[in-house]
C-alpha cells in the first residue's frame, strides 16, 4: 500500500518502556507489571500491553495512505485520512483485553499453546476516531443494517502487517455487519489513543476498535475493509480463538465446530499482589481490576482472605469524583472497574477474588473446568497466596 508498510523483518520496531514484561521478543509481546496497570483508570500508552504477530508496520507518506472499502456495487472506494477526519470524531472509553489473558495459570493445569500471559494483557483507554458506522454510511450502508441488497452480512478487516500463521499475509478479522453499521456499538476507525495519536505498537495510523469483544477483532494498521457473504475465513477467525472443551486435544480437535469467540467473559484479577507474597501481619490493601464484554457491567466485586470461604464486597470506581453504577450512564459501558479493599491478615492465606456482571455471570471457581487447548478465556477466580513473616530488605 502506497504510505504504509509491513516489513519483513524486526530491524525497525519502535522503543518500548523498560519496565515491560517481554513475553516474546519476536514478534514483540509483553505486559505490564501488575502494579503499573492498575495505577490509573486510563491506562497510560507506555503500559498498555503490546500484542503484536509480526513486525511493526512503517508509515513511510501519511499524505499517501489510504483505505480501501471493497464488495460494494462497482470499482472499491479509497478514503484518505484527510477523509476520516472530515467525519465526527467521537472518544470512546473502552477495554481490550487479549483473549489469552492469564494464559500462565491456566498452563499450570494442562499445557498449552500460545505466548505466556500474566494478568495484565489488557487496559483500558480513550479511543478516538470516527464510528465505523459513519463510515459505511459515507459509501452507501444504512445504519443497522443486517445484510445489503446484495447478502453480505459481514465486514473484514485486513492489515498490513506480515504474520507468520498466514505465511506471511496479512492479520485479518470480521464482524456482523449489524454491529458494524450500529451507532450505539461504538464500533471504531481510531486515530487516537488516550488525546494523542496512535503510536506504531498501537496500530498507527488507523485501526478499527470493537468494544466489549475479545482484542483479536481490533484490527491494527488497517489496509482495508471488505464487505462481504461470510464471516472472514484467515487464520485468526477460522483456526484460532475458539474456546472448546477441555475433551478436546490437538488429536481430535475439529475447527470448523466452533465459532470465532467474540465477546469476552467477565474477569477480574488482583494487581497489588504476585503470586506468592511476603507481606508482615496486619491491614493489607487490595486492588485489581474487573471487566465484562458486551457492555455489560460489573454489578460487585468479592473478595476472600480465606480461601473462598468468606466474602466481603470491595469498592469499585471508574472515573474519579463520580460514583460508578453498573448500568447507569454516567458510567463507562466498555470499560473495566478498578475496585479496591482493606483486609486484616493475621496469618498465611490465600486471597481470591471474583466478579459479577450485571447479568448475573459470574467467575468459575476452578481453571480445570475451563481448561482449553489453546489457554483462552481464563476467568476463573483470581487466587494469591500471602505468607506472614518478616523481609530482611
Amino acid at each position: 500500500m502506497p504510505g504504509l508498510r509491513g516489513p519483513s523483518d524486526y530491524s525497525q520496531e519502535p522503543p518500548r518502556h523498560p519496565s515491560l514484561a517481554i513475553n516474546s521478543k519476536e514478534p514483540f509481546n509483553a505486559e505490564p507489571r501488575r502494579k503499573d496497570l492498575v495505577s490509573s483508570y486510563i491506562t497510560p500508552v507506555e503500559f498498555f500491553y503490546k500484542r503484536n504477530h509480526g513486525p511493526i508496520p512503517v508509515v513511510d507518506d501519511l499524505d499517501k495512505y489510504s483505505v480501501s472499502i471493497t464488495g460494494l456495487r462497482g470499482r472499491a472506494i479509497e478514503l484518505f485520512m484527510k477523509d476520516i477526519w472530515k467525519l465526527p470524531k467521537y472518544n470512546v472509553t473502552a477495554t481490550l483485553q487479549c483473549a489469552g489473558n492469564r494464559r500462565t495459570a491456566m498452563s499450570k493445569t494442562r499445557p498449552v499453546k500460545g505466548v505466556g500471559w500474566d494478568v495484565a494483557a489488557i487496559g483500558n483507554a480513550v479511543w478516538g476516531g470516527a464510528k465505523l458506522a459513519d463510515v459505511l454510511a459515507l459509501v452507501g450502508i444504512p445504519n443497522c443494517s443486517r445484510a445489503t441488497p446484495s447478502g453480505q452480512k459481514h465486514v473484514e478487516f485486513v492489515s498490513i502487517d506480515k504474520c507468520k500463521e498466514e505465511n506471511g499475509g496479512p492479520y485479518t478479522a470480521s464482524i456482523p455487519l449489524l454491529q458494524a453499521t450500529n451507532p450505539e456499538s461504538d464500533v471504531l476507525l481510531a486515530y487516537e489513543m488516550n488525546g494523542e495519536t496512535l503510536n506504531r505498537d498501537h496500530g498507527y495510523p488507523l485501526r478499527v476498535i470493537v468494544p466489549g469483544v475479545i482484542g483479536a477483532r481490533s484490527v491494527k494498521w488497517l489496509d482495508s475493509i471488505n464487505i462481504v457473504v461470510e464471516e472472514c475465513q484467515g487464520f485468526f477467525t477460522q483456526r484460532d480463538y475458539k474456546m472448546f472443551p477441555p475433551s478436546v486435544d490437538w488429536n481430535n480437535i475439529s475447527w470448523p465446530t466452533r465459532r470465532p469467540q467474540m465477546d469476552f467473559p467477565v474477569q477480574s484479577a488482583i494487581c497489588s499482589l504476585e503470586d506468592a507474597n511476603l507481606v508482615k501481619p496486619g491491614k493489607i490493601t487490595i486492588k485489581g481490576y474487573a471487566a465484562s464484554g458486551g457492555g455489560r457491567g460489573i454489578e460487585r466485586v468479592d473478595i476472600s482472605i480465606d480461601g473462598g470461604k468468606t466474602w466481603v464486597e470491595a469498592s469499585k470506581s471508574q472515573k474519579p469524583g463520580v460514583p460508578y453504577i453498573s448500568d447507569d450512564e454516567s458510567s463507562d459501558k466498555w470499560a473495566w472497574v478498578l475496585f479496591e479493599a482493606e483486609a486484616n491478615i493475621p496469618q498465611s492465606t490465600e486471597i481470591v477474588a471474583k466478579a459479577v456482571d450485571v447479568a448475573g455471570n459470574v467467575q468459575p471457581e476452578n481453571v480445570d473446568f475451563i481448561w482449553n487447548l489453546r489457554g483462552i478465556l481464563n476467568t476463573s477466580w483470581h487466587r494469591v497466596q500471602v505468607r506472614i513473616g518478616h523481609s530482611n530488605l
